[in-house]
């Protein structure tokens, strides 16, 4: 079986930053850095099965999204090789318009 490598986009790593700064203030740091870890855990799953996210080719040719506890979508792109993980959006966050691609 193939495993992927798991590689994040700066625009889905200053998305987890901006999170855990959030949650960090909101709540914790400790808070923060458990749910920014069970995100990440996530993206890091994706390497053994890649395509059991749900297609949105209609918002870019390639593009996947996967939920994480009914707050978050993962937003990534496979190669033969890798899993790009391009965005983590927080709690309706309006992923579909910033990915869409200008026609």
């Amino acid at each position: 079986m193939t495993r992927y490598r798991i590689n994040y986009s700066p625009e889905a790593e200053a998305q987890l930053d901006a999170l855990h700064d959030y949650i960090a203030i909101e709540a914790s740091p400790e808070i923060a850095k458990n749910y920014l870890g069970s995100i990440m855990g996530k993206c890091e799953s994706l390497a053994d099965f890649p395509s059991r996210g749900s297609p949105r080719s209609d918002l870019r040719p390639g593009l996947r999204t996967i939920p994480f506890r009914r707050r978050v979508t993962i937003i990534y792109a496979t190669t033969p090789e890798e899993v790009l993980i391009i965005g983590v959006f927080y709690a309706g966050q309006d992923f579909e318009g910033m990915m869409r691609e200008d026609d």
